[in-house]
């Protein structure tokens, strides 16, 4: 093959100064050239989807380059070895066999990917091999002949007909457009045009195409068009992104109020009701750049302006739930169970769509999400970026981390509710928390496809704490070991469970309970409440958390169940690794390291572990501790076609903190304090000094009070009152009372109130702002009436004076 000259790196980071980066030579002005020139605008674009693939001009010396060129070398080579390349075949791998199988060809095809990905990359063994070019073209023959073209009868996973093996073949047709015969790719876009003739609606049952796989599908459209050089079918692939032939009502530059989709909050939704910004949402994310890229500068770019959506989204939805370049769990979904999509994974997919995007954006938006990748990169130690990175992303981080001129961004800080998703997440310089929720409108998990199959409680509360020391925490096997019924911050049954999941078809559990949110004041504390009702068990319990600079305190009332089991309340399951021997101190004494210890204390202040950080028992708390070695294996939650682990045994170390309850406890209580990253010395002072105060725990209201920061917070179940505060039925009320002021926050997270009446307990003379849905009586004891009706469980915020 004749390589063409390629983008460079210095082209790749300097020309997004412009809106469309990767922009193609002006157009002849000769009439007589037109035609030409439209021929050469489909080679350009194909030798630029080339390129997005190989990763266009590198230095294959470069240390990181270099070893990324060997993994390319090296997985090429284990396809290569074991490809049967027999004439009397009957598979193109023994261990994907039958072709007609769908999961069986639409894993072969993303083999072939790769062999023909390493015969186009300058400096792999593979690199313009005749032979290797030959045995893919013959390989896909076979797979068109034996398994996937327009006649056959869909079974299995739709996915794999309408995305997966398209995206993948039509990506090997573009590297070996060449050398592929025409009638052969005639016969492979007969068979795209059958199965993913548009991006708009699926084939299989006629569903409307939304988020990831509208973005997914886009791109299939996009790579048949110019295979094909038609015009009308680019034209529809681009306009596809905006849903020009729905009238916009699915387009992904549009924030949405319900369903699939980005919305204003940041709240990103996929399968109608789960919190998919990991995940789904990095499909979409990569869909979209990948065609802002492709199309850039071209007859095809896009122009629709509310293509800022996507823009503000890095910031709005992405930035807030990635931490040193991890994407939170809690947005994951199903994939926490996938072996090789970890937190790390998922937010390298982040970083990699977020720079591919930064090529075709305003200047502004790309300085910022490069400063951003630039610290997110330099702070990960425990999994590296680059490590990990395929050329075309290594290419566009290298151009970033090694430009001086680009800053690393700073930890991002602030508390963040993200309503539409029922997610709260509060960010400090050290620590980061994400709170799993979940209610009758967002899924509690997603199983299915045999995937995920022990998710039950990863919706009831479940509490992730990110720390700088610890960022292999949960990518290190962590749901392969973890026992799942003792996820922190949950309160569960302790009935055995069957798997979920465990067959074809994707299942989401959305439970019964109204409420779960909270509220956010000053973008630095927040509230959350969940009301549990338990899956299968008669449990119920009114859980809340609030959230303040160093310190999360997570409240718990109305525990009660009938079933004659025991209940407990999880304080900590921290993950120690494979050999961690992290100290546990209790009230100062040091516990023991032996595996298999375990203690019941009838009266614990505070316990620290090494590593992670304390944990304050306000007024004294029996707890029970547990330090065990755990083995499992991947395969015992996902054996799913294309994402399933081994059963290869896996054993890891974890120190568990909880609260037992005991068996069928009625109106059971908890409280406990949380102070990620603290020393044992700071532990033990926060325990001491008491700096916030529990004002109130019942089924009615649950409160506390940081004197020190001015700050009330609660969130009432009906109506009552705390330390003076009144409310007149469901909401999450924050209060700051500063000397320059007074600030109000109050959300509904049941959405079941009209309008929600505040009665503050000190005085207040002049209104400074409210927003339109609040209305206030000033005085002695001010009133504030808050519209919540219609606000989907939003915060709604007052100054006072």
């Amino acid at each position: 093959m004749s390589l063409v000259p390629r983008i460079s790196r210095r082209s790749v980071l300097g020309g997004a100064a412009a809106a469309g980066a990767v922009l193609l030579a002006a157009p002849p002005a000769s009439a007589a050239s037109a035609a030409a020139s439209a021929a050469d605008e489909y080679d350009t674009l194909l030798q630029r989807a080339e390129e997005l693939m190989t990763g266009g001009e590198f230095d294959p010396a470069d240390p990181d380059f270099a070893a990324a060129l060997g993994k390319l070398g090296a997985e090429a080579a284990k396809w290569w070895d074991s490809m049967d390349r027999s004439a009397g075949r009957t598979a193109v791998w023994p261990d994907l066999t039958p072709v007609s199988d769908p999961e069986k060809f639409g894993q072969s095809y993303p083999r072939l990917k790769t062999l023909a990905t390493a015969w186009a990359t300058p400096g792999t063994p593979l690199t313009g091999k005749a032979e290797v070019a030959q045995a893919v073209v013959d390989a896909l023959r076979f797979l068109h002949d034996g398994g996937y073209r327009p006649d056959a009868t869909q079974t299995g996973n739709w996915w794999f007909w309408e995305i997966g093996s398209p995206r993948a073949m039509l990506d090997t047709c573009v590297l070996l457009r060449a050398q592929v015969p025409a009638a052969d790719l005639a016969d492979y876009l007969a068979t795209v045009q059958k199965w993913c003739p548009n991006a708009d609606k699926r084939v299989v049952n006629g569903a409307i195409e939304t988020g990831g796989n509208r973005s997914d599908k886009a791109v299939i459209v996009a790579l048949h068009g110019l295979l094909a050089r038609d015009a009308a079918k680019v034209a529809s692939a681009r306009d596809s992104l905006s849903d020009v032939a729905g009238g916009g009502k699915n387009s992904l530059f549009g924030y949405v109020t319900s369903g699939d989709g980005i919305y204003e909050d940041g709240s990103l939704i996929q399968h109608g009701t789960v919190a998919y910004t990991g995940t789904y949402g990095n499909v979409l994310l990569a869909g979209t750049a990948h065609i802002l890229a492709l199309l850039g500068g071209s007859t095809w770019k896009v122009t629709d302006p509310k293509v800022s959506v996507i823009f503000d989204a890095i910031e709005r939805a992405f930035s807030p739930v990635v931490f040193d370049g991890l994407m939170m769990d809690t947005q994951n979904g199903r994939a926490v169970s996938r072996v090789k999509a970890n937190d790390a994974t998922n937010g390298a997919a982040t970083i990699s769509n977020m720079l591919l995007l930064a090529l075709g954006a305003p200047a502004g938006h790309a300085a910022r999400w490069r400063a951003l990748a630039k610290g997110w990169i330099t702070r990960n130690k425990a999994v590296p970026y680059l490590a990990a990175a395929a050329i075309p992303q290594l290419t566009r981080a290298r151009a970033v981390l090694d430009d001086a001129a680009v800053p690393a961004a700073p930890r991002l800080t602030g508390a963040h509710v993200f309503a539409d998703m029922d997610r709260v997440v509060q960010r400090r310089p050290g620590w980061a928390l994400s709170l799993g929720l979940s209610s009758a409108r967002v899924a509690a998990y997603e199983c299915g496809n045999f995937e995920n199959k022990k998710a039950w409680y990863q919706g009831d509360g479940t509490t992730y704490v990110y720390v700088p020391d610890d960022l292999a925490h949960y990518g290190d096997a962590y749901w392969a070991t973890v026992n799942p019924y003792r996820l922190p911050g949950t309160t569960v049954d302790t009935r055995e469970r069957a798997k979920v999941g465990d067959a074809a078809g994707t299942k989401i559990y959305q439970p019964k309970n109204r409420t779960a949110g909270g509220a956010a004041l000053g973008k630095r504390y927040a509230a959350a409440a969940m009301d549990l009702i338990a899956d299968g068990s008669t449990l119920r319990a009114k859980k809340a958390w609030f959230t303040f600079d160093g310190a999360v305190i997570a409240l718990g009332a109305g525990i009660t169940s009938s079933d004659g089991r025991t209940i407990e309340t999880i304080v900590e399951n921290r993950h120690l690794h494979a050999s961690g021997t992290n100290r546990l101190l209790v009230d100062g004494a040091a516990q023991p390291g032996t595996q298999g210890w375990s203690k019941s204390f009838a009266g614990a202040g505070w316990a620290h572990l090494q590593g992670t950080g304390g944990y304050v028992f306000p007024g004294k708390a029996a707890i029970r501790a547990l330090r065990e070695e755990r083995t499992g294996n991947w395969a015992d939650i996902n054996t799913g076609a294309d994402t399933g682990g081994t059963a290869d045994p896996i054993t890891r170390r974890y120190v568990t903190l909880w609260c037992d309850h005991g068996k069928s406890p009625a109106d059971a209580t908890y409280a406990y304090v949380l102070l990620p990253g603290a020393s044992a010395a700071t532990t033990a002072a926060w325990a001491a000094a008491n700096p916030v105060s529990i004002v109130a725990n019942s089924p009615t209201v649950q409160a506390v009070e940081s004197r020190r920061d001015g700050v009330l917070a609660a969130h009432f179940w009906a109506e009552g009152s705390a330390a003076g505060l009144r409310c007149s039925g469901s909401a999450t009320v924050l209060v700051q009372r500063r000397d320059d002021g007074i600030e109000v926050a109050v959300a509904d997270s049941s959405r079941t109130q009209e309008t929600v009446r505040i009665e503050l307990p000190f005085p207040a003379t002049k209104v400074v702002s409210a927003d339109d849905t609040v209305s206030v009586e000033t005085g002695r004891r001010p009133v504030l009436t808050v519209k919540t009706a219609g606000s989907r469980g939003h915060t709604h915020a007052a100054k006072l004076a």
